[in-house]
């Protein structure tokens, strides 16, 4: 049965006008992004079909483009339209944390993250830029690594600090392995950058460490 035919109130695109996206299944939620579905298959089972193909949700929106387009009822024009979904959330969660001091607003900082870091296979090393309100100057990817390990060197960390004339930073890094308890090296390396930003009064008030399903803040630990 098409869609089309079904009652109105089960249709995806009516059921979240009526009631909201947060009331939809990452199946009915997929299938408006498909818009339509193959021979025989409405959009609503192959976005099923989908997500069984892929492991769910997450693992096909962060697939790469070549397995993405080689499942059916997908191509490069809807990778296309995916990435520019995906990068628009990720602008709007900037936005979000942009507005003030982001020490008002913990949990924007975490979503924000975890949509940067997240999807990385490797271990990354970020800063947020702040400026002496606590204000977002920039986000920025400074050190790229392995699977478990990546080095990060403070005195290039001062250096863009400096050149974006910031008054505070919140660190942040990935594990890939999904677990974001904070290791010894990271508890090391953050020690570090805190005695070399103080040398030139940049304040680190944060280092977030995102995984899988969390991010743990060393503030809120007392790790800093």
């Amino acid at each position: 049965m098409a869609i089309t035919d079904w009652p109105a109130h089960e249709r995806p695109r009516e059921k979240l006008l009526l009631q909201g996206a947060v009331t939809l299944s990452d199946a009915e939620l997929l299938a408006i992004f498909l818009r339509t579905g193959i021979k025989g298959v409405s959009a609503v089972d192959l976005a099923r079909n989908l997500l069984n193909r892929f492991g769910g949700l997450r693992q096909l929106l962060e697939s790469s483009q070549e397995a993405f387009c080689e499942a059916p009822g997908l191509g490069s024009a809807k990778y296309a339209q995916l990435q520019a979904v995906l990068e628009m959330s990720r602008r709007h969660l900037l936005a979000t944390i942009e507005r003030g001091d982001l020490m008002d607003s913990p949990q924007a900082v975490r979503h924000y993250l975890q949509a940067q870091l997240r999807h990385y296979q490797q271990e990354v090393f970020a800063c947020l830029f702040l400026d002496n309100k606590h204000r977002v100057i920039r986000f920025e990817t400074l050190f790229f690594g392995t699977i478990d390990a990546a080095s990060v060197y403070p005195r290039e960390v001062v250096k863009k600090a400096l050149s974006l004339n910031a008054a505070a930073l919140i660190l942040a890094h990935n594990h890939p392995s999904g677990v974001a308890e904070p290791s010894i090296a990271d508890q090391q390396i953050t020690q570090r950058l805190v005695s070399a930003c103080q040398l030139v009064d940049v304040r680190i008030l944060d280092h977030m460490i995102v995984g899988d399903s969390e991010v743990v803040s060393f503030a809120e630990r007392g790790l800093i």
